[in-house]
């Protein structure tokens, strides 16, 4: 079964002057008007599952107005097993204990993962490519805590080589020392990216086509390093990114940036052989991320051996009945979720009967 959870305590938290709320192993739903909390929850859950919150807030934004401190407790609980972790904000500061430990952000999902679904995920397509490569880095770092290193170290070189880059007269041996750096750190990730991408898309491609009625959708990792990037070692690709950069050193000098590597990188969606960004319809486009969402849960179960935790943020508003049939199929095949609504009647009554419903008043 692994560990679920069971309560979660909040202290000054956003709005929150003090709530302690209970969960249920299945569904649990969190109800009322917007602007009340409920959105807050889960971003407390998240950032006690995740390590990190859709929201990217300052530690000072999570402290209720006219307060210094604030707390937030998650209690999880599964075979014989307690858990408790706990992030406080003082000041400016963040800290993570389990167990009443110090531990790093990057190690709290090592308790227990989630996977947040949320109305801005449903413009995982069309939006900028930034926001697909921040998706699939986002869980990676969940699934291996050594993805968040590979990954902070890569963007680390980056940024120094394009700091060199702005300077009005270059080092250009400095400047190849750090195209050493980048490559190899470029290469790390991208290998790192690739293992996890080739997990999630026969997962995500079968999820769309029960979704669609056998639609296929195709799934497709877009390098800048080439599209014959796959199978390749980590020398091979440290050896052709540092090629690429020699190569477009002269573009990067004049732009001031580096312009090919892992952070330059996309994925691709292509329905029927159509890319779905530019042909695909809105509920096509929202079908795509809802496989997305529903296949790294599966990985994360696979993964980890036990099922992440699974947030749902407002999102029955934006879909259509079929797709929300299938959350609710989805959820009702034993995943912990927990969902935010301001409508109890986007869910049939018997799988509301089976839940816990918390009311937030406002």
């Amino acid at each position: 079964m692994g560990l679920l959870v069971d309560s979660l305590e909040l202290r000054d938290w956003r709005n929150f002057e003090h709530r302690d709320i209970a969960f249920s192993p299945g569904m649990t739903v969190l109800h009322g008007h917007n602007a009340v909390g409920k959105t807050n929850t889960v971003e407390a859950l998240q950032l006690l599952t995740a390590g990190a919150s859709f929201r990217k807030p300052r530690p000072i934004q999570l402290v209720r107005e006219g307060c210094q401190n604030a707390r937030a407790t998650l209690n999880l609980r599964g075979d014989g097993r307690v858990v408790d972790v706990t992030c406080l904000v003082e000041g400016a500061r963040r800290k993570f204990r389990r167990n009443g430990k110090p531990c790093q952000s990057q190690d709290v999902p090592e308790s227990l993962m989630s996977v947040l679904f949320n109305p801005d995920d449903l413009a995982f397509v069309k939006r900028g490519a930034s926001q697909r490569r921040d998706e699939l880095d986002a869980f990676g770092r969940q699934a291996n805590r050594g993805f968040a290193k590979v990954l902070a170290a890569y963007q680390r070189a980056v940024e120094q080589r394009n700091r060199l880059l702005k300077e009005d007269d270059p080092n250009l041996a400095l400047l190849e020392a750090w195209d050493a750096s980048v490559a190899l750190g470029g290469a790390t990730l991208l290998l790192a990216r690739l293992r996890l991408f080739e997990r999630l898309v026969p997962k995500v491609s079968a999820i769309y086509a029960r979704i669609c009625d056998g639609e296929e959708l195709v799934c497709s990792y877009e390098c800048t390093l080439g599209d014959d990037v796959s199978g390749m070692a980590r020398d091979e690709l440290t050896a052709r990114f540092l090629d690429r950069l020699a190569a477009g050193r002269r573009d990067d000098l004049r732009r001031q940036q580096t312009l090919v590597g892992p952070h330059r990188d996309d994925l691709a969606f292509t329905l029927d052989g159509r890319d779905a960004r530019t042909f695909g319809s809105q509920g096509q486009q929202r079908s795509v991320v809802l496989a997305w969402k529903m296949a790294e849960v599966e990985l994360a179960a696979e993964i980890l051996g036990e099922q992440p935790l699974l947030l749902l943020d407002d999102v029955m508003s934006e879909l259509d009945e079929q797709r929300r049939a299938a959350v609710v199929g989805f959820v009702q095949e034993g995943i912990q979720t927990v969902v935010t609504t301001t409508n109890l009647g986007y869910f049939p009554p018997d799988l509301l009967e089976a839940s816990r419903v918390v009311s937030f008043g406002g």
